[in-house]
């Protein structure tokens, strides 16, 4: 592998990588159906503001997503809305492993 490519698949798996967490899968999911602030998101994960704040900040480190500082509130954004094209894939290759699965135990 040339520098070149080490440094398009050390990119992508960064991002990858800044994904892998269900809460911040959560997020990503939420950030798809509109902005959120801070506290929103919070409630939404139901876990304490600090936790959500870190994966909010993993996810901004990544470049998914952007902000936008309103008085007291941050609100987030998905910066590529793209990425939930992503889970799309994901969903098709665990049916595909669910129907593989079933076919394994005869069901």
């Amino acid at each position: 592998m040339d520098k070149n490519q080490k440094h398009k698949y050390t990119s992508r798996a960064k991002i990858i990588k800044s994904m892998a967490h269900p809460t911040r899968l959560l997020i990503i999911d939420e950030l798809a159906k509109g902005e959120r602030c801070v506290n929103e998101l919070t409630e939404m994960v139901g876990d304490d503001k600090s936790t959500v704040s870190k994966h909010i900040s993993v996810l901004k480190n990544a470049g998914l997503l952007e902000d936008d500082k309103r008085g007291a509130s941050i609100y987030y954004k998905l910066k590529c809305p793209c990425v939930t094209q992503y889970f799309d894939c994901i969903e098709q290759v665990l049916k595909r492993n669910s129907k593989d699965y079933l076919k394994a135990i005869g069901g």
